[in-house]
């Protein structure tokens, strides 16, 4: 008998973090938004509630995204303007634009970063995000030119580069994250490296300018190297989450208990609510939804071990990168390592579109582990015609070679 009916399957197990990050983060949602009452008894908050519907929806896309075979992203035909993933990027490109325009945008406290379709609030960051992580997988391992070429290899960073200049304007953060994600691709799906030595040094000095230029950037950026320097402006925030951390000890104050909450640690429910989780459920607890994050990880990598197509093992590889290194810079800000950015924690942090559309990426991982297609199962390449014989060495460049990935899985 089939030994997977006696032990839970990958994408078994992927569901069960997603429900359990989802979980996570209708509880404390519902928790860090409460306020003190006269009242006895429990009451769902705004909040809450609206966490609660964003969840229920998430989870919903997470398993329809989850039956979907991700073949699908891959275009039928060769022409690179049939291919999905090109759409998206046009679609994120169209979006992050609309954001800017006066009276199109939605602005909320000082940033303009959401558009309004009726009572739905759309974040083009986050379309922007996975978009990239889509196109990338597909651009490096079906390779529609020869990105051994310097030229090419440009031509594969303007639609990364466009997404982030447009981000970049309303939400640095993001951008950055965008950046340094679509760099990791581009690593393991085997690009040059002296082609980025020739691209990442000026990329990294127009980012240093662009927060040297303003004075209150360079402040934000440092002022977690000495935030009681300032204990009433730029670091307010860090002081009340690693208070929040101290409050929390090893068990916490339990669920409800909190007390940074009220009215001491500024977004609670967004940037920080890592600190209010640390505070309620104490050490034990935060080392819980860090695991959780790892085991997303975890998955992905075997995903990449296993002998199958490329593009589904460098999607899994993105979609898992893109998680966990938004949830490990949230966590860090949280406890004051890196300067605060303004990202929310992946499935926790209190959020609409940017949950849903996450369900939807770790709903194509779902999908990833479910549907094994090998490399010539999923090949778009129209077959030749007898006239013609088929350039072998060409067919090597579109693909990632087996070789190449086991180099990077076994060391």
């Amino acid at each position: 008998m089939d030994d997977s009916i006696y032990r839970l399957r990958s994408h078994d197990i992927l569901t069960l973090v997603v429900v359990a990050l989802l979980g996570i983060g209708v509880i404390m949602v519902q928790s860090a938004s409460e306020s003190v009452t006269g009242s006895l008894g429990f009451t769902l908050t705004d909040l809450g509630q609206k966490q609660l519907m964003f969840a229920g929806i998430g989870l919903f896309v997470f398993t329809l995204f989850r039956s979907i075979d991700y073949a699908r992203l891959l275009p039928r035909y060769k022409s690179i303007w049939l291919a999905p993933s090109v759409w998206l990027i046009v679609i994120a490109v169209v979006v992050c634009v609309m954001v800017l325009i006066p009276g199109v945008g939605f602005e909320k406290n000082g940033a303009r970063r959401w558009l309004k379709f009726g009572p739905v609030q759309l974040q083009p960051s986050e379309l922007a995000k996975w978009a990239c992580v889509i196109f990338l997988a597909w651009w490096l391992t079906q390779r529609p030119i020869d990105l051994s070429k310097f030229r090419n290899f440009l031509l594969t960073l303007v639609p990364v580069a466009l997404l982030c200049l447009l981000v970049v304007i309303q939400d640095f953060g993001t951008a950055a994250l965008i950046a340094v994600v679509a760099l990791s691709i581009l690593l393991v799906g085997r690009i040059k490296l002296w082609h980025l030595g020739v691209v990442v040094p000026p990329a990294i000095a127009v980012a240093c300018w662009f927060v040297m230029h303003k004075e209150y950037r360079w402040k934000r950026m440092t002022a977690f190297l000495d935030p009681y320097a300032a204990p009433q402006g730029d670091g307010y925030h860090m002081i009340q989450s690693l208070l929040s951390f101290a409050t929390g000890g090893l068990s916490g104050t339990g669920i409800g208990g909190g007390i940074q909450k009220l009215g001491y640690l500024p977004e609670d429910t967004t940037d920080f609510v890592f600190a209010t989780l640390s505070e309620e459920t104490g050490f034990f607890g935060a080392v819980m939804v860090i695991a959780l994050y790892v085991v997303i990880l975890a998955i992905a990598w075997q995903t990449m071990k296993k002998p199958r197509d490329s593009f589904g093992r460098l999607l899994a590889f993105g979609i898992a990168a893109m998680v966990c290194t938004q949830a490990a810079i949230n966590i860090a800000v949280a406890t004051v390592s890196v300067p605060t950015k303004g990202l929310s924690l992946p499935l926790i942090s209190s959020g609409g579109s940017g949950l849903v559309i996450t369900c939807a990426a770790l709903g194509l991982l779902a999908s990833i582990l479910r549907h094994e297609h090998p490399e010539e199962s999923i090949d778009t390449t129209p077959a030749p015609t007898p006239t013609h014989k088929p350039n072998r060495r060409a067919r090597k460049q579109r693909t990632v070679d087996d070789k190449l990935w086991s180099q990077w899985t076994t060391g």
